[in-house]
């Protein structure tokens, strides 16, 4: 009888293991840097003219795979990536469902124009071959990351970027300075010990160079996948957060004197990627995290005039939901003990602190510009109340943007379960 009943629990016990799930994760790089060179846009407006590059621009991936849940976090280096685009890619990609593929834009100013900013006459200059090839980078990488997808544990930490890399220009200390990282390191293999991959989320508007200046340019992102991947290996990526209004980059020497040159992109861009290996070189391991992942349409009322013309004259037909109304996937993600929640668009610092104080997690990551780019959102107290929020009240949906967006983002915080 005794016999029998270890022979029952060894079953169990192998049953037990046979079922659970080691994490795998993988990850890409793809150049989609156009040639010959392209027309960059910083925003609304006629894309500038272009006579150099610095650095590449990339579409980067991050895929993890748990044997239940998949998910992939793609990083490209534009201004914006509508979701117009983003479910072109999503409907090229094998084995993960749409609704758990972020696509979130690095905001470089010194990119060709993704959006088909229309002129006064209704006239365009997006490269549309160019934003098709793009759309098909993106999925192969995807395709391409899960593919190469091996076991992996993580390393997960938030913490205080050093140094002058960011302030914001309408109230120099009202920004968030944690950086948020995650490093994925395989576990088997030839690759035993080595990084997959370094995730880098951090509020910042990459515009050193700007459009202006007639560069082709991932800006300060380039040097800190550089620095990153010379130091720790693997893919670096990079997810924005909450930059909106206006969260830029440290430039200032001294009262209106900045430095905007590709050696001070360098500087930036180095200086973020060391903090990055900094804060995650002593965090703990998390084996096999539990990974949870959900999605919902959020939609916004559009009142601006300007995104109503821009929207409806771009040549990426965006769809309404319904007359003057778009709608936008948000994302919520548990990763081991993190949590992640995705902004649609340029989301003011302000409620970025207000929604990471309201996550139950001492992890809190903001993917701002992510599966969609819907400008600026601002709370209904701040919209149009001050003369420094003119451009970005204009460039906003409307007053209720950012009111909507919070209540229905904390509601699905409070609705999915807690990280562990």
């Amino acid at each position: 009888m005794k016999k029998n009943g270890l022979i029952v629990l060894l079953l169990i016990c192998l049953s037990g293991s046979a079922f659970s799930q080691t994490l795998k994760v993988g990850a890409v790089s793809k150049v989609i840097t156009p040639d010959p060179l392209l027309p960059i846009s910083g925003g609304i407006g006629t894309p500038k003219p272009v006579t150099e590059k610095k650095g590449d621009l990339f579409v980067r991936v991050i895929v993890f795979d748990n044997g239940q849940t998949k998910i992939a976090m793609v990083g490209i280096d534009n201004l914006g990536w509508p979701s117009v685009l983003g479910d072109k890619s999503r409907a090229l990609i094998k084995g993960i469902p749409p609704e758990n593929i972020l696509i979130s834009a690095s905001h470089t100013h010194s990119a060709p124009d993704a959006y088909g900013f229309p002129d006064q006459t209704g006239k365009n200059f997006a490269d549309m071959k160019y934003l098709d090839w793009c759309v098909k980078q993106i999925a192969d990488a995807v395709n391409e990351a899960l593919s190469k997808a091996e076991p992996a544990d993580l390393k997960i930490a938030v913490a205080d970027a050093k140094g002058k890399i960011a302030y914001n220009y309408y109230a120099p200390d009202l920004y968030d300075p944690r950086c948020g990282v995650i490093q994925a390191v395989a576990t088997t293999g030839k690759n035993k010990g080595s990084n997959i991959a370094t995730l880098v989320n951090y509020a910042i508007h990459p515009e050193v160079l700007g459009s202006k200046r007639g560069i082709l340019s991932p800006d300060l992102c380039g040097p800190m996948y550089d620095k990153i991947e010379a130091k720790g290996g693997g893919v670096a990526i990079f997810i924005n957060g909450a930059q909106g209004g206006m969260v830029t980059a440290d430039t200032r020497r001294e009262p209106g004197n900045e430095n905007n040159s590709w050696e001070e992109c360098i500087r930036i861009g180095e200086l973020l990627g060391e903090e990055t290996m900094r804060i995650i070189s002593n965090a703990p391991v998390v084996q096999n995290p539990k990974i949870f992942c959900t999605s919902r349409k959020f939609e916004f009322p559009i009142e601006s005039d300007v995104m109503k013309y821009i929207m409806k004259n771009s040549p990426l037909q965006y769809k309404f939901s319904k007359p003057d109304h778009v709608s936008a996937q948000v994302n919520l993600i548990n990763l081991g003990p993190a949590q992640i929640l995705t902004i649609p668009g340029e989301a003011l610092p302000n409620i970025g602190f207000y929604l990471k104080r309201n996550m139950p997690t001492k992890l809190p990551f903001l993917f701002g510009l992510t599966n969609d780019a819907f400008g600026y959102m601002l709370t209904k107290v701040d919209y149009n109340s001050f003369k420094r929020y003119d451009y970005v009240s204009r460039t906003s949906l409307g007053e209720m943007t950012a009111e909507i967006y919070i209540d229905q983002a904390l509601k699905l915080v409070k609705e999915s379960p807690k990280p562990e």
